[in-house]
């Protein structure tokens, strides 16, 4: 009866120490249960008419002036032939196998006469095609010391002699460059099964992201996406740039499209936002970035992710609205103040001068409510744009009296107010007293950025003689507390007969906060 064919699990992939030579093999490895599991591990489906086989057979063919030269590995239920010179079959039944008996032994197995072999006498491999009569095989053991099968040569006619002493010798030489090869093979299956267990799990993990991740060969052609772009557009994946538009918002589509070729084009990070079409057929807001693999655009691949931000993009919509409106009240508060203030000292002249400069700092205020308002959505603008809005009543182009140089300087929200006062402080000053009350008064300020902090200069040059007051007034207190206390900077005032020279050292977390 024929026995059910099984399948065996390889075994765990630790490479086991080498089975000595001419020793007989493991004998709890010589029941099927074991060998055949041992077995299944070299992928000998992969090593059907090897050239590297095929070409060993044919040389023992050779050196034992045999006809039939095969390598034979036995399976559960046939012996299948790796490689074979003088014979057409693939397999035969493992019943009428001589190659199982030889691979149980540590020596060539050599039956010289078949035909008179009580073994083998009735073999239908004897008694019809390929009519065996005189066989010789090399036992081929792995390295566990498992049977696998045998390298043998065989003869249509009688040897009583069987081999010579130097083709015994050779025939275990290449049994030795055969089971070098299988052992290579297996190697080969160990890394596959490796690499496909990495592969899955890395996938297993790609997939379980929240975000759409991508990646594309050189082109770009896109190649690669996770389980979640068809969870959540319910389309097939875009193979070109072209294909995007059926999932970007006609609205977005020209311009993240020019943004991403260039992008490509240059090899540099890249980063956008724009609406994405979902499978229900409605729109939303995703955060789009990609970097390539190098700076080469005609080798470069990309790798790339779509973050959902619709939920944070609408609220931040929401809070620039309110902050918009806010900014616009706020701004009608300075300018009923300051009108309140004018009003209220119209006819008192003994106070005129006072209300003057606090009708000047209110409106002073305002403008810079108008230039901070923004940055909570832009977060973050320059010093020098601050600077630009502040000094406006003291020329511009030709005229200009006031000149900015030097580093781009971030600044922050919650900065801008005090360093607003700060300059205003100074220019109001020096608009009094310095350099801007001459009409060939000039003042440079220079901007210095370092990693750790900001050193701004505010020089004047070309106005009046100016000496030190005796006493600290407002205008001092001021700086010090805007500096110091609310920046964490320090502030150097230098009372130059040339002119007022100011340093300002400013953390660069506290400007940009």
């Amino acid at each position: 009866m024929k026995r059910k064919k099984r399948v065996w699990t390889p075994v765990n992939d630790q490479s086991p120490p080498h089975w000595p030579h001419g020793k007989l093999p493991a004998p709890e490895l010589c029941q099927d249960g074991e060998r055949l599991r041992v077995l299944s591990g070299f992928g000998v489906d992969g090593l059907q008419d090897d050239p590297e086989l095929n070409q060993i057979v044919q040389f023992a063919a050779t050196l034992c002036d045999a006809p039939i030269a095969l390598v034979s590995v036995v399976e559960e239920e046939r012996q299948r032939f790796l490689a074979r010179q003088g014979l057409s079959a693939l397999e035969t039944p493992r019943e009428y196998s001589f190659c199982a008996h030889a691979m149980l032994g540590h020596r060539i197995f050599v039956v010289n006469d078949a035909a008179s072999h009580p073994d083998f006498a009735t073999n239908p491999l004897v008694t019809g095609d390929p009519h065996i009569r005189f066989y010789a095989g090399a036992p081929l053991v792995s390295v566990e010391g498992a049977p696998m099968g045998s390298l043998c040569v065989i003869d249509g006619e009688v040897r009583p002699e069987g081999l010579t002493a130097a083709q015994e010798q050779g025939l275990l030489v290449l049994a030795t460059a055969v089971m070098r090869r299988l052992e290579s093979r297996r190697q080969d299956q160990r890394s596959e099964r490796k690499l496909q267990r990495s592969h899955r799990r890395l996938r297993s993990m790609i997939d379980s992201v929240p975000d759409i991740a991508w990646s594309a060969k050189p082109g770009p052609v896109f190649d690669q996406f996770n389980a979640r772009w068809r969870e959540v557009t319910g389309t097939d994946e875009p193979r070109e740039m072209r294909d995007w538009q059926a999932v970007i918002h006609p609205d977005d589509w020209e311009v993240s499209l020019e943004k991403f070729r260039q992008a490509v084009e240059i090899c540099e990070d890249h980063e956008d936002r724009w609406r994405l079409r979902q499978a229900d057929g409605t729109w939303r807001w995703v955060l789009s970035r990609a970097v390539p693999s190098n700076d080469d655009p005609g080798r470069s691949h990309w790798f790339g992710t779509l973050t959902d931000i619709d939920d944070t993009y609408r609220e931040a919509e929401r809070q620039e609205m309110l902050a918009n409106e806010l900014a616009h009240r706020i701004k009608n508060i300075f300018t009923v103040i300051a009108g309140l203030v004018k009003l209220r000292s119209r006819g008192k002249p003994e106070v005129q001068a006072y209300a003057d400069e606090l009708e000047n700092t209110i409106r002073a205020l305002g403008r810079a409510q108008d230039f901070v308002m923004p940055l909570r959505a832009k977060k973050g603008d320059s010093l020098r744009a601050l600077l630009d809005i502040l000094t406006a009543p003291y020329g511009s182009n030709d005229d200009r009296q006031v000149y900015v140089s030097g580093d781009t300087v971030k600044i922050g929200f919650h900065s801008a107010t005090p360093m607003a006062l700060v300059f205003h402080e100074l220019a109001t000053n020096s608009a009094k007293y310095g350099a801007l009350s001459a009409a060939k008064g000039r003042v440079d300020v220079k901007l210095e950025a370092s990693s750790k902090s900001i050193r701004i200069e505010w020089v004047e040059s070309g106005g009046p003689p100016v000496s030190q007051p005796d006493n600290a007034g407002f205008g001092s207190r001021l700086l010090q507390l805007s500096i110091q206390s609310q920046l964490n900077g320090t502030i150097e005032q230098d009372w130059a007969e040339d002119g007022l020279r100011v340093r300002m050292v400013i953390p660069a977390t506290a400007l940009e906060n």
